[in-house]
């Protein structure tokens, strides 16, 4: 996308909708300031029609992985929008963790979490580039296919 549109404008020109910023599902808080830094809690993989489930290497491909974990990186841009009031206020990624549903000896979860890493590059450009954990694991909440949990640096004011 271009270098000169703001993060909300590349959003709307790659015909993205954010979704509803969902509420904790626990005891903890969606996102977590320390001066310019902003943690984000951990997002399953969810679409128009609830949950996307499924263990990737037993029914679930690596291209169905990547666009559930590109969904995982709508909603943390939905957890950002609500927490900062604009994603042009988001100078940076600094990391993604990316968790994988995997059936042992899965070994592509990273072309699944590039899924999230693509997406958050076309949005910010150079400054959605991150540093980056990807893991398959035995199981996620609500048997989610992907889990991505993200740290940015907000601008200055």
């Amino acid at each position: 996308m271009s270098e000169h549109r703001s993060p909300e404008e590349n959003l709307e020109a790659l015909g993205y909708a954010l979704p509803s910023a969902p509420s904790p599902g626990g005891n903890y808080v969606s996102a977590k300031s320390f001066g310019s830094v902003v943690f984000l809690a951990g997002v399953v993989s969810i679409g128009p029609e609830g949950v996307i489930t499924g263990t990737a290497g037993a029914g679930r491909t690596v291209e169905e992985g990547y666009s559930a974990a590109q969904a995982c990186a709508l909603t943390q841009l939905a957890v950002l929008r609500r927490e900062l009031g604009s994603l042009d206020l988001v100078a940076e990624v600094l990391s993604v963790n990316g968790y994988v549903n995997a059936a042992p000896g899965f070994t592509e979860s990273p072309a699944v979490i590039n899924g999230a890493s693509d997406l958050l590059v076309r949005v910010f450009g150079e400054a959605g580039r991150h540093a980056r954990a990807a893991v398959g694991v035995s199981a996620l909440p609500r048997n989610a296919l992907v889990e991505i949990q993200m740290t940015v640096r907000v601008k200055e004011p």
